[in-house]
């Protein structure tokens, strides 16, 4: 019997020692990325959806570092959510966390991506949501379930965006310099 017995508790040891070793990093990681908030509070006045979609979370990362995971409060971990595209911006509801919302004015591009850290799918499977969160410039990986819908999201996104580039029209209100 003792001779199973040291083994058995030499295996436990490395499993333990691997778990804190895991915990210490996550641990390590997720203060390294609290300056990195997950979007803001949703507007007061509400949002105006323009479509709404079920989608698989895969991830969020550093722009253009798609295999180093940013542990965000709310973006942490793969979910199946729910993405509400509006007026306003992005809504990202994963069950059990509060809604994260990105403002229109905080999205950068929106386009097809092949993988990202914890997932490879089928060309263009995935979409690369990129926005600025503070100083910090991410990308947010999401899989739309219902195959359809994924180019009417990237083609809404794309629309959300575009409208937040392009200059304001001119106010008539205004006079110009050469009526004042």
């Amino acid at each position: 019997m003792s001779e199973r017995l040291l083994p058995a508790a030499l295996v436990l040891a490395f499993l333990a020692l691997l778990l804190l070793g895991m915990w210490l990093a996550w641990r390590a990681r997720s203060r390294r990325d609290a300056g990195v908030s997950a979007g803001q509070p949703l507007p007061s006045g509400g949002i105006h959806p323009i479509l709404a979609t079920d989608v698989l979370y895969v991830a969020t990362t550093k722009a253009g570092q798609p295999l180093e995971r940013l542990a965000i409060r709310g973006l942490a971990f793969r979910a199946r959510a729910e993405l509400t595209l509006a007026d306003e911006g992005v809504v990202l509801a994963v069950p059990g966390q509060e809604p994260i919302f990105i403002g229109a004015a905080q999205l950068d591009s929106a386009q097809p991506a092949t993988w990202t850290i914890d997932r490879v799918v089928e060309s263009d499977g995935l979409i690369a949501l990129s926005w600025r969160s503070g100083d910090t410039d991410v990308d947010s990986y999401l899989r739309v379930i219902d195959p359809p819908q994924h180019t009417r999201v990237l083609s809404t996104l794309s629309s959300l965006i575009s409208a937040q580039a392009s200059p304001a029209p001119a106010d008539s209100t205004t006079p110009t310099e050469s009526e004042k």
